[in-house]
C-alpha cells in the first residue's frame, strides 16, 4: 500500500496576515484587545472642534506647557506639540478636534456595522443639540491601568451627554457589548503618559484611547505623596536587552499637577467665554471610518 502523500505547505503570501503589535510604532502603547479577523473596533463620541485662533485653544497650549514642566514625557492628544505648531506657522492647520466619548471600546463584526450606524443616526435625530462647558481638570486612568490621562471634565451638559449615552444601551446589549458606566465622568483628554505600574484599584470607566476613573486606596494615596513632585523623564523606564531606555513611563502624575492647573487656569477654563461649547453632532469611528450625524433642533 503506497504511503499517503503530504499536502504541500502553503505559501506565506496565502496565509492570513495578522497585525503585529509593535509598541515602537505607537509611542510605547500596546494593543489591549487581541486582533480578531473580521472584527472592527468602534466608539461613539461627541466632537469638540478647536479653532487655532480661539481662546480655548490658546489656553490649552498654556496648560500643556505647564503640565510638561512637571511631566516632560506626556504626549498631547488632539493638539499638536508646541514645536510642531511653531514649525507649521507658515501654513498651520486651522482646526483641531477633541473627543468626549459616549461608549467604552466596542467591537463590531462586519455585518453589524451598518445596523450600528442606522441606530446611531436615529438616536441623533431624536435628541436636540445643547450647550456644555468644562468644569475642572482631572487625572484619569484607562481600563487596563497602562496609561494615565490629563483631562477636562464636563460640568454643564453632563445630563444631556448621559441621555445620549443611555440611548445607546439597547443597541449595545443587542450585540453583547458592554454598556457605558452607571456614573460616568464625561471628559475630553488632552494628554497622556505611559504607566509603569498598574494602579491597585481601577474603576472601569473608559472610552477608546481615553481614560477611566482611577480609584486609589488610602494606603496607596499616602504612598503617592512621598513621590518626587517633578517626574524625571529618565525614571521608571522600560529597558532594552542592551540596558537602554525605550519608552518613558511614570507611576502617576505628581500630586501637585492637578492643583497647580486648577489654580493657574481653572477660572479661565470655567469662564463662559472660554469653556462653553456647543454639542451639535454625534460621531462613530469604526476602524478607520468616521460617520457623523447632526443632532435635531440645532440652528
Amino acid at each position: 500500500m503506497p504511503s499517503p502523500r503530504k499536502l504541500p505547505v502553503l505559501s506565506s503570501s496565502l496565509l492570513p496576515q495578522i497585525p503585529v503589535d509593535d509598541p515602537a510604532l505607537h509611542q510605547g502603547r500596546i494593543r489591549t484587545s487581541p486582533h480578531i479577523e473580521g472584527q472592527f473596533a468602534a466608539y461613539v463620541y461627541v466632537p469638540l472642534v478647536l479653532d487655532r485662533r480661539s481662546t480655548l485653544y490658546k489656553l490649552l497650549l498654556s496648560v500643556l506647557r505647564s503640565a510638561k514642566s512637571l511631566v516632560p514625557i506626556i504626549h498631547n492628544i488632539g493638539i499638536p506639540e508646541e514645536s510642531q505648531d511653531e514649525a507649521a506657522a507658515d501654513s498651520p492647520k486651522d482646526e483641531y478636534e477633541l473627543h468626549i466619548s459616549l461608549t467604552r471600546p466596542t467591537y463590531l463584526r462586519a455585518h453589524q456595522r451598518e445596523d450600528f450606524k442606522r441606530a446611531l443616526k436615529a438616536i441623533a435625530a431624536s435628541h436636540s443639540g445643547f450647550r456644555a462647558s468644562f468644569a475642572t481638570f482631572a487625572e484619569l486612568t484607562n481600563d487596563e491601568g497602562t496609561r494615565t490621562f490629563l483631562t477636562l471634565e464636563v460640568g454643564a451638559g453632563h445630563e444631556e451627554l448621559k441621555a445620549l449615552s443611555d440611548a445607546l444601551i439597547p443597541m449595545l446589549r443587542s450585540i453583547r457589548q458592554k454598556e457605558f458606566y452607571a456614573d460616568p465622568r464625561f471628559h475630553a483628554s488632552i494628554a497622556w503618559a505611559l504607566l509603569s505600574n498598574p494602579l491597585s484599584e481601577v474603576v472601569l470607566e473608559s472610552a477608546p484611547d481615553t481614560p477611566s476613573t482611577a480609584r486609589i486606596s488610602s494606603s496607596t494615596g499616602a504612598q503617592l505623596l512621598t513621590q518626587p513632585d517633578r517626574i524625571q523623564s529618565g525614571s521608571d523606564l522600560p529597558r532594552s536587552s542592551a540596558g537602554q531606555n525605550m519608552f518613558p513611563t511614570i507611576s502617576h502624575f505628581p500630586p501637585s499637577l492637578i492643583p497647580r492647573l486648577k489654580q493657574d487656569f481653572g477660572s479661565t477654563l470655567t469662564s463662559r467665554q472660554v469653556g462653553m461649547f456647543h454639542v451639535e453632532e454625534v460621531c462613530v469611528r469604526i476602524g478607520k471610518e468616521v460617520s457623523k450625524w447632526r443632532l435635531s433642533n440645532w440652528m
